[in-house]
């Protein structure tokens, strides 16, 4: 499976947990870490650990094994790390502190809108 195949899926599977302001970064230039790196919140511990669940499972589904969880259990910026792919999902007032966008500046977005439901 390819990392765009696995950000698909993260993507789709944050989505349908209702995640805002879901964004994917392609840090495959500027990390060696991994290929995307994944951002998205939640309004509360209880919706980021649905979100993160439903990412799991949907990877899972998929043969995507992860590797590494951490911060589930306080559910404020919980990491899932799939290799190719970071996923991290915050409570709005982690990532604003944390503002990974801006740390990793120098990757370039990548556009998400046709993997997206509408939004009423």
């Amino acid at each position: 499976m390819t990392s765009k195949e696995m950000l698909e899926i993260a993507v789709k599977a944050g989505d349908s947990k209702r995640a805002e302001d879901i964004v994917a970064l392609d840090v495959e230039q500027v990390s060696l870490v991994a290929d995307y790196f994944v951002l998205m919140n939640g309004g509360s511990k209880r919706q980021v650990q649905a979100i993160v669940q439903a990412v799991q499972d949907e990877e899972a589904d998929a043969g995507v094994i992860v590797r590494r969880v951490e911060g589930k259990a306080e559910g404020t910026w919980v990491l899932l790390d799939f290799g190719d792919i970071v996923v991290h999902v915050f409570q709005e007032e982690q990532r604003q502190y944390y503002n990974l966008e801006k740390l990793w500046s120098d990757a370039p977005l990548v556009n998400l809108t046709s993997w997206l439901g509408e939004t009423a």
